[in-house]
């Protein structure tokens, strides 16, 4: 919670303050998208990292690595060191995600594995639902330095607390391999798109002001965009948590992906009623995102559930790094693109943009799940 709290609050945060230091809506969303490139280039080292040092030593160094560097972000806003601090903490990040997804799935007792990852989801997901949009209103109201400095302290302290994780992960009963891509594919690619979605929405409604690509900015301004943020979590939480239950029933065995094109379709409407009324009416901000939130989450939890049932419980490593690399490289890629379209064409222009993804993905996803999801 920790660690994922310092990267809730700095994620909206980042952008807000280049875009303060005098960066672009493009160059802002561009800090997101080099922090998400450094975590997806580092997640697929982390099978590596594991065998190595182990899961506690090598969280350490990713807690450290999230929250160290972050101090420079209170002394300046130029863009320079803002994208060598995303980078570094982006390697921190990526070493942090692989390995609690990857140990959540290790330690959760045999038929409990959907709820074990959904109380991760929930876990993880906390910190977001106060300081994603807190972040954004501390940034605006009170002392930014002290904002970001928050930022930073939290994932060193959670640092302090890795002392009692396991020192070594459970041992395979055979010899883990990579995963076939045609596996993984529908499940990878339902959770690029939706996470660049997602991404693309948290990034681009605290830039959304007059002047970037359109006359009108976002109705309500900041105190909409802080809330849109707050409930995007609390759907994101409910659709993880719940798809998560969803999974452990007993006989369940779903060729086509139901809860995965479900959240497809949820998140690509809530977008849509974003782009139709956000400069008009902060009423619709809020249902679309919590719309988008919902959708994501629903999503989130069940392509991991499909991937580690896919891979198998010796494999468990490989599965997390597909899922993490797919979550991290889609939130990057639809913050820099959709804060693009945002500053060529404006608000409404970028949340079309993530519907329409959203809804192209869905025959992909359907298509995949026909291949069997396991047991």
């Amino acid at each position: 919670m920790l660690a994922f709290g310092g990267y809730a609050l700095l994620l909206p945060v980042v952008p807000v303050h280049a875009a303060a230091g005098g960066a672009s809506p493009a160059a802002a969303g561009a800090t997101t998208g080099v922090f998400m490139a450094a975590t997806v280039a580092t997640q697929l080292t982390v099978p590596a990292v594991l065998r190595r040092v182990g899961p506690r030593a090598a969280m350490i160094t990713g807690m450290l690595a999230m929250g160290v560097p972050a101090v420079l972000l209170a002394v300046t806003a130029a863009l320079p060191v803002l994208l060598a601090v995303a980078v570094v903490r982006g390697v921190g990040f990526g070493l942090v995600t692989v390995i609690g997804a990857a140990l959540t799935a290790d330690l959760a007792p045999e038929g409990r594995r959907g709820r074990a990852i959904g109380l991760y989801g929930v876990a993880v997901g906390l910190p977001q639902l106060v300081l994603l949009s807190g972040g954004v209103w501390a940034y605006e109201a009170l002392d930014a330095a002290v904002v970001l400095l928050v930022g930073a302290a939290l994932p060193v302290v959670a640092a302090l607390l890795c002392g009692r994780l396991p020192t070594t992960r459970a041992a395979p009963r055979r010899r883990a391999g990579g995963l076939p891509a045609s596996i993984v594919v529908a499940p990878w690619s339902a959770m690029v798109v939706s996470a660049a979605a997602a991404g693309g929405v948290i990034t681009v409604l605290p830039l959304w002001t007059p002047g970037t690509g359109s006359p009108t900015g976002l109705a309500g301004g900041t105190a909409t965009a802080a809330v849109a943020l707050a409930v995007l979590t609390a759907g994101q939480l409910a659709g993880r948590g719940l798809a998560g239950e969803l999974a452990d029933r007993p006989g369940r065995r779903v060729r086509t992906p139901v809860v995965t094109v479900v959240g497809l379709l949820l998140v690509a409407a809530g977008a849509g009623v974003v782009a139709a009324g956000g400069t008009s009416a902060g009423a619709a901000v809020l249902a679309g995102a919590v719309l988008v939130g919902f959708g994501f989450g629903a999503v989130q939890s069940d392509t991991l559930i499909a991937l580690f049932a896919r891979a198998g419980p010796d494999r468990s490593g490989a599965a997390s790094t597909w899922w993490n690399t797919a979550y991290d490289a889609g939130t990057g890629l639809g913050a820099a693109a959709l804060a693009a379209v945002l500053g060529a064409a404006g608000g409404p222009a970028s949340f079309v943009v993530a519907a329409a993804a959203c809804l192209l993905a869905v025959p992909v996803a359907v298509a995949g799940g026909r291949g069997g999801r396991g047991s």
